[in-house]
C-alpha cells in the first residue's frame, strides 16, 4: 500500500482571515452625521420652522420697514446680515441645545454611550448636522433676499472671506455654547426655557432687530459677552459698504476684535462642554 504523497508545488494555503478592524472615529462620525440629518429631515414640521423663521422675518421687515429709515439702504439689505447671524445661532445653539437635552432626558445618550461608538464620533455627527443646517439656512436667506428683493451681496473677495470666517467661528462658538447649555436643562421640557428664552433676549440686545447705537450702554455691554452680537457685526462688515461702519458703537467694524471674541467663545465653549457634558440625567446618577 503506497503512502500518501504531497505535491510540493501546490502547498496548502491557510484560509484568509477576516479583517476585524473597526471603522475609524472620523468615518463613524460622518456616518452618524448622515443619520442625524435623516432624522432631522423626517421631522418636517421642525425643519420647516427652523429654516423658515428668519426668512419670514426678513419678508415682514422688507414690507413694513422699507423706506422708513433714512440710511440710503433698503430694509432687506440692512437686516440681512443680522438675520443670517440669528439664523446661524438658531440652527447651532438653539437646535443643538434642545436636541441634546431631549436625547439625554429620553435615555438616548445613555444607550448610545453603551455602544462601541466613540464619544468623539457622536460630536462629529452633531457637527455635520449643524454645518448642514447652517449652510441651508444661509442659502435660503440669500435666495429669498436676492430673488424677491434684489438684495446687494458682498462685492469683493475680501468681503466674502470675512463672511466665511465669521460664519465658521460663529457657528462653532454657538454650537459649543448649545452643547454646554444642554447640561443645564433637567428635562426636555425645561430645555425650551433654558435655551430658547436667552436666545430670544439676545436677538433684541445684539443689534439684530434694534440698531446697535440705539441700545443702552449696559444692554450693549451685556450682549457683548455673547457671540451673537459679534457675529452680526462681522457679517455687517462683509455685507455693508465701508461708510456704514460709522453706525457701529466704535465707529469701525473692529474685525480683529470680532475674531478675538468669537475665537475666545470657541475655546471657552469647548472647555465648558468638556467639563460639564453629561451622558445621563441627574436622576440617573
Amino acid at each position: 500500500m503506497n503512502a500518501p504523497t504531497t505535491n510540493p508545488t501546490n502547498p496548502a494555503r491557510p484560509a484568509p482571515e477576516r479583517s476585524t478592524r473597526l471603522p475609524g472615529t472620523f468615518r463613524l462620525g460622518l456616518s452618524r452625521g448622515i443619520v442625524e440629518i435623516r432624522s432631522f429631515v423626517r421631522e418636517w414640521e421642525s425643519m420647516i420652522f427652523t429654516f423658515s423663521m428668519p426668512a419670514l422675518i426678513l419678508l415682514f421687515f422688507a414690507v413694513i420697514f422699507d423706506d422708513m429709515f433714512d440710511i440710503n439702504m433698503s430694509a432687506v439689505d440692512y437686516y440681512l446680515p443680522g438675520l443670517i447671524a440669528m439664523g446661524l445661532m438658531s440652527v447651532s445653539f438653539q437646535t443643538l441645545g434642545v436636541a441634546v437635552a431631549t436625547e439625554r432626558d429620553q435615555g438616548g445618550l445613555r444607550r448610545l454611550r453603551g455602544t462601541p461608538l466613540p464619544p468623539a464620533s457622536y460630536f462629529i455627527g452633531k457637527t455635520v448636522l449643524v454645518l448642514f443646517l447652517a449652510v441651508g439656512q444661509v442659502a435660503l436667506l440669500l435666495g429669498v433676499a436676492v430673488l424677491f428683493f434684489d438684495a446687494a451681496l458682498p462685492s469683493g473677495a475680501e468681503s466674502w472671506v470675512t463672511v466665511g470666517w465669521v460664519f465658521v467661528l460663529g457657528t462653532v462658538a454657538c454650537a459649543l455654547l448649545g452643547l454646554a447649555a444642554s447640561s443645564l436643562a433637567r428635562t426636555a421640557q425645561a430645555a425650551s426655557a433654558v435655551i430658547i428664552v436667552p436666545f430670544l433676549l439676545l436677538q433684541f440686545t445684539s443689534g439684530i432687530f434694534v440698531p446697535v447705537p440705539a441700545l443702552p450702554e449696559w444692554v450693549f455691554n451685556g450682549a457683548a459677552l455673547f457671540p451673537l452680537l459679534w457675529m452680526a457685526q462681522g457679517l455687517r462688515a462683509g455685507f455693508f459698504p465701508d461708510e456704514m461702519a460709522s453706525m457701529e458703537v466704535s465707529g469701525s467694524w473692529d474685525l480683529p476684535l470680532v475674531a478675538l471674541a468669537l475665537g475666545t467663545w470657541c475655546v471657552v465653549g469647548l472647555v465648558v462642554t468638556l467639563a460639564t457634558f453629561r451622558w445621563k440625567t441627574r436622576k440617573d446618577g
